[in-house]
C-alpha cells in the first residue's frame, strides 16, 4: 500500500453515447441509447439524458424503448470508439509507461513510474497530493480539448480505491482518496461495491447478515473463508479492510473474455440451464464489445452437483462478437454436457481474441432485419439470389452509421425501412444539419469511415475519413 495517492483510474463518461453526441450535433443534450437494436438487443451505454428516464447499461432494449421512447437509438460504431480510445490512451501514456487498459474507455495509470515519479518520491505529502490532482486535472482538460468528451478520474494509493474514487467522481469529476482513509470510505458501502462480489456471493453474505463492507471487515477472515471458500474469502476480507497491493500492469493482452455464475440451488431443468447460458452469453458479448475485441472460440464451463467441472468449446470459421452467433453456439455446447443431478455453476467465454471488425455489426443487422420481417409475417421466401442482393443493401444502413453522399457530403443514418434511408447531413464540428431521404439503392450514397471529433485531427491509419 502506498503513502501517496499515485495510482489514478480514468473512466470516460457514458463513453459510447458521448462519442455519438460529440459526432452528431443534433443529438447533443438529448437522450441517446447505444446497443443492439434487435428483439433481444441490450443497452450498451445510455447518455445521462437517457439515464434520467431509468435507462441503464445491460437493460433489454425493448424496456429502454418503453422508458424513453423519444431517445435516439443507435447501433454501435466501434471504429469511432477505437479511434477516440487510442487518443485517450496515448494521453495516459504521456503520464506513465504503466497504463493498464481495462476496456476502450477505462484504465489505471501508475504515476510513480512516469516522468513525475522522482518529483512525487521526493515531495512532502501535501505537495505530492497537489501534484497528483494537478496532473489529473490537466489530463481531463487535455481529453476534453482533443475529443470534446468528459472523463472522471479517481486517485488513491491502490487500484481498488482509485476505481472507487472514479465512481464517486462521476460524471465529469475528480476525487482523491487519501491513503489511510480506505476503511472510512469503504465501510458504509454495500458489499457489491467490492470487485469479485456478484449476485450469488451477495446472497450468501446477506443470508449471513453481512450487508456492508464494514460488516465484512468485522466478520473476520475465518468467517468469510467458511462462507466463500479459502481463496475468495481471504481476498474479500483483505479488500474489505482496504488492502490492495495489486500493481498496475501495462499492455495486458487478454487471451479470453468470460463470465460465470454460481447458483444457490443446483439447476436440473435443461430449459432453465439454456436460459441461464443465453444470459451469460449476452453478458460475455457486452464485455467483449466493451474491450473492442472479437473472438473465434466459444467456451462453455459447467460445474456439476458433485463439483466436477467440464468444459466444451467450438471454434468458429472466423472471429465475431455477434450475440446471435455466440448465444446459439453456447446453446449447442450445452447439448454435449450431461446435467443429470444438477448444475451449480455455469460459465460462457470467448477465446482466440482478435480486434473488432465492423463487418460483425453488419452481419448482425442483416439477421435482425430478417427476424423483424419474420415476426411481422413477411411473405414467401425469395429466391436465394434476390435475397442476397437485398441483404447487401440492407446491411449498409444502420441507425447512427457514417455515410457520405456524392453531392451533399458526410452525414449519418437516422433510420431506414420500406426501401428508404433517412440521412442527417452534419459533422462533429458543424451545427445541426439537414435531413434528407433517399432510396436505399441510391448509388450516390455510400458507407464512410468516422470523422474525427475535432476538425483537423487525423483519423486512424492516416487515412481520410471516407477511406481515400
Amino acid at each position: 500500500m502506498r503513502s501517496l495517492p499515485s495510482i489514478i483510474h480514468l473512466d470516460m463518461d457514458a463513453f459510447f453515447a458521448s462519442v455519438e453526441q460529440a459526432a452528431k450535433p443534433s443529438l447533443r443534450g438529448k437522450p441517446v441509447i447505444v446497443g443492439g437494436l434487435g428483439g433481444r438487443g441490450v443497452v450498451s451505454t445510455a447518455s445521462y439524458e437517457a439515464r434520467r428516464f431509468g435507462v441503464h447499461s445491460a437493460m433489454p432494449m425493448a424496456q429502454a424503448r418503453r422508458l424513453c421512447p423519444n431517445a435516439a437509438f443507435l447501433a454501435g460504431r466501434f471504429e469511432a470508439y477505437r479511434q477516440v480510445s487510442e487518443l485517450v490512451m496515448a494521453l495516459l501514456r504521456e503520464l506513465s509507461p504503466l497504463v493498464q487498459p481495462l476496456s476502450l474507455d477505462e484504465a489505471f495509470v501508475d504515476l510513480e513510474a512516469g516522468p513525475y515519479g522522482p518529483v512525487l518520491a521526493e515531495a512532502e505529502h501535501g505537495t505530492g497530493e497537489r501534484l497528483v490532482l494537478a496532473l489529473a486535472e490537466d489530463l481531463r482538460a487535455d481529453i476534453e480539448r482533443r475529443t470534446g468528451l468528459t472523463a472522471s478520474v479517481g486517485a488513491a494509493g491502490s487500484k481498488l480505491m482509485a476505481k472507487i474514487a472514479s465512481e464517486r467522481a462521476k460524471p465529469d469529476g475528480l476525487v482523491l482518496i487519501e491513503p489511510g482513509e480506505e476503511r472510512a470510505v469503504l465501510g458504509p458501502m454495500p458489499v457489491r461495491a467490492l470487485p469479485g462480489i456478484g449476485p450469488a456471493t451477495e446472497q450468501v453474505l446477506r443470508r449471513a447478515g453481512l450487508n456492508t463492507v464494514a460488516e465484512l471487515a468485522e466478520a473476520g477472515e475465518a468467517e468469510l473463508v467458511q462462507l466463500l471458500g479459502k481463496a475468495h474469502g481471504a481476498g474479500v476480507h483483505q479488500m474489505s479492510t482496504g488492502l490492495d497491493d495489486r500493481p498496475v500492469v501495462a499492455d495486458q493482452d487478454a487471451k479470453s473474455v468470460s463470465v460465470e455464475d454460481t447458483f444457490e440451488v443446483d439447476l436440473a431443468d435443461r430449459d432453465r440451464v439454456l436460459r441461464e447460458v443465453e444470459t451469460l452469453a449476452l453478458r460475455c458479448v457486452r464485455r467483449l464489445r466493451g474491450a473492442g475485441r472479437s473472438g473465434r472460440t466459444v467456451v462453455l464451463k459447467v460445474r456439476r452437483f458433485d463439483f466436477s467441472t467440464l468444459t466444451r468449446s467450438e471454434t468458429l470459421r472466423g472471429p465475431t462478437d455477434d450475440e446471435t452467433v455466440i448465444v446459439e453456439t453456447a446453446r449447442r455446447l450445452v447439448s454435449q454436457v450431461d446435467i443429470t443431478g444438477g448444475v451449480r455453476l455455469l460459465g460462457v467465454g470467448v477465446a482466440q481474441l482478435a480486434d473488432y471488425t465492423q463487418e460483425d455489426l453488419f452481419a448482425q443487422a442483416v439477421r435482425e432485419e430478417a427476424e423483424a420481417a419474420a415476426a411481422a409475417g413477411a411473405g414467401p421466401e425469395e429466391e436465394p439470389e434476390a435475397a442476397e442482393e437485398e441483404a447487401a443493401v440492407v446491411r449498409r444502413w444502420l441507425p447512427g452509421q457514417d455515410v457520405r453522399h456524392a453531392e451533399l457530403g458526410p452525414g449519418w443514418v437516422q433510420g431506414s425501412g420500406v426501401g428508404r434511408v433517412t440521412v442527417r447531413f452534419e459533422t462533429p464540428w458543424s451545427g445541426p444539419g439537414r435531413v434528407r431521404t433517399f432510396a436505399v439503392e441510391d448509388p450516390a450514397l455510400e458507407p464512410a469511415r468516422p470523422l474525427p471529433l475535432r476538425e483537423g485531427w487525423p483519423v486512424a491509419s492516416g487515412e481520410d475519413a471516407d477511406g481515400e
